[in-house]
């Protein structure tokens, strides 16, 4: 069975982005840059919410990951404005549950928090990785916001980057 990794940019105070979907406040230069760009292309899917591939496409990205499947899991969106990124109002755990029986590589979930929070409620996440920022926001869009239950995990390892940033990398604890 296919992993699925929560693979997510956090302040300390654990937001991924500000109260308007923006990330400006996080460090994007440094060798963590290269380390993430460098794994993305390890995931040969890609599972996201709406306002996440929203983000993308104010910038006028379309396809964020050209190498890799990508769906956009949305009510409200019924076009995608390119032909490689499905857009699908299905479950996203029927989704996932999917994607994760189906032979190839690992699935990154790329967010946002309310859809890894219902992945993670639903215990869907194998893996997490935090790439934890030198920053506090004080509000703004929380990494898994209205969790159901504490959900242990277990560390796997830990990597400080020059730029301040720290990456965590977690197993979904058993039991």
């Amino acid at each position: 069975m296919r992993k699925l990794t929560y693979h997510v940019a956090s302040t300390l105070d654990g937001f991924i982005a500000d109260a308007q979907d923006g990330v400006a406040a996080f460090p994007h230069h440094g060798d963590h840059v290269d380390e993430y760009l460098a794994t993305l292309r390890t995931y040969d899917t890609i599972v996201m919410g709406r306002r996440t591939y929203e983000f993308g496409l104010r910038l006028g990205v379309t396809d964020p990951y050209p190498w890799a499947e990508t769906y956009v899991v949305s009510s409200s969106m019924t076009a995608s404005p390119n032909p490689h990124v499905q857009i699908t109002s299905e479950d996203a755990r029927d989704l996932v549950r999917r994607l994760k029986s189906r032979d190839g590589g690992p699935v990154y979930l790329a967010g946002g928090g309310r859809l890894a929070r219902s992945l993670l409620d639903a215990g869907l996440v194998d893996e997490v990785i935090v790439k934890l920022n030198p920053v506090l926001l004080g509000g703004g869009v929380a990494l898994a916001p209205g969790l159901t239950a504490a959900l242990p995990l277990s560390l796997r390892s830990a990597k400080v980057h020059a730029s301040g940033v720290v990456v965590l990398q977690y197993a979904m604890a058993s039991g």
